[in-house]
């Protein structure tokens, strides 16, 4: 069932085109990638799902409807920048918040003290946002964003700040909100983290669309320019072969960039002559390497 769906969504400030002519589908328990650098379009795309400004054009559907005010209910948003009171105490804010949402003093409660458990931090309860570190205040904000157990969930840069561990945490839970059905539409700079979490994206640049569709089948279209060769020993005359364009040796072997699939295979067969062969890999193009592309060839 697709849960959120935008068709052919534009946005106009004065002059300026700040998003033109988006679409794209979420699905029940997808996460879904949209990225873009600075002033691509991607805050103004997800205020406009929230229902803090409106489409100029196009329509936003949520479960097969348009926006109204109910939606609020079973919808959540971790902004990019934090906006918990810092005088305030956690229990407080988060669950006047979650009451905002239609939840009751009762259930608001008991589902924050399950996710201050669930970070293991229970003891934050009575705590002031202002008395945690920044990475804390950010699972604040995660909970705040989470608490009232929203079907369509908008994060923004979810991870930012933290450090590796509370990255994880944080990557834990959010697939495990996927897999209980929450649709999430998820916005990032960390390309790897999106190759972990994302199947679909959209790449914005300039208020357009440059790429959208499947992440496997996107990487498909790009041509594979790297080999990583694993050898016990040196290998000579990596260079000179067909469609090899760079040759970088590595602690455990070499990276070679190539222009044409075909030299692989030279490439294997050169080192096999002259070495024990432990890693062999034509490496997919990393998405982060599509992004510069498809952004750099829009710019043209």
């Amino acid at each position: 069932m697709q849960r959120l769906e935008l068709d052919n969504v534009v946005k106009i400030y004065a002059d300026k085109t700040a998003v033109n002519r988006i679409s794209l589908q979420v699905e029940e328990g997808e996460i879904y990638g949209l990225l873009g650098a600075n002033g691509a379009g991607k805050t103004t795309t997800m205020r406009m799902v929230l229902g803090l400004i409106y489409p100029d054009e196009g329509t936003i559907l949520y479960n097969g409807k348009p926006y109204n005010k109910e939606l609020r209910r079973i919808m959540g948003y971790l902004p990019e920048e934090r906006g918990l009171y810092p005088k305030v105490k956690v229990s407080e804010q988060i669950s006047y918040l979650a009451q905002l949402r239609g939840m009751s003093v009762k259930d608001a409660d008991k589902s924050l003290k399950y996710w201050l458990e669930r970070f293991e931090v229970p003891d934050y309860y009575d705590k002031k946002i202002e008395e945690l570190s920044k990475g804390n205040q950010q699972k604040m904000g995660f909970i705040a964003a989470v608490v009232h157990d929203p079907q369509i969930l908008i994060l923004d840069e979810a991870f930012s700040g933290l450090d590796p561990v509370n990255v994880e945490l944080l990557k834990s839970t959010v697939k495990e909100l996927r897999d209980k059905g929450t649709s999430i539409l998820f916005s990032t700079h960390r390309m790897e983290h999106v190759e972990e979490l994302c199947k679909n994206i959209t790449i914005l640049h300039s208020s357009n669309t440059v790429v959208k569709g499947n992440l496997k089948e996107i990487k498909s279209k790009y041509p594979r320019e790297e080999v990583v060769l694993g050898t016990s020993g040196d290998v000579q005359g990596l260079e000179a072969i067909p469609g090899v364009t760079e040759v970088k040796r590595t602690e455990d072997g070499y990276s070679i960039r190539i222009s044409q699939v075909d030299a692989a295979q030279s490439i294997l067969n050169t080192a096999m002559s002259q070495s024990t062969i432990h890693r062999f890999e034509i490496k997919e193009p990393t998405l982060n390497q599509i992004f510069i592309k498809a952004v750099g060839e829009s710019n043209e």
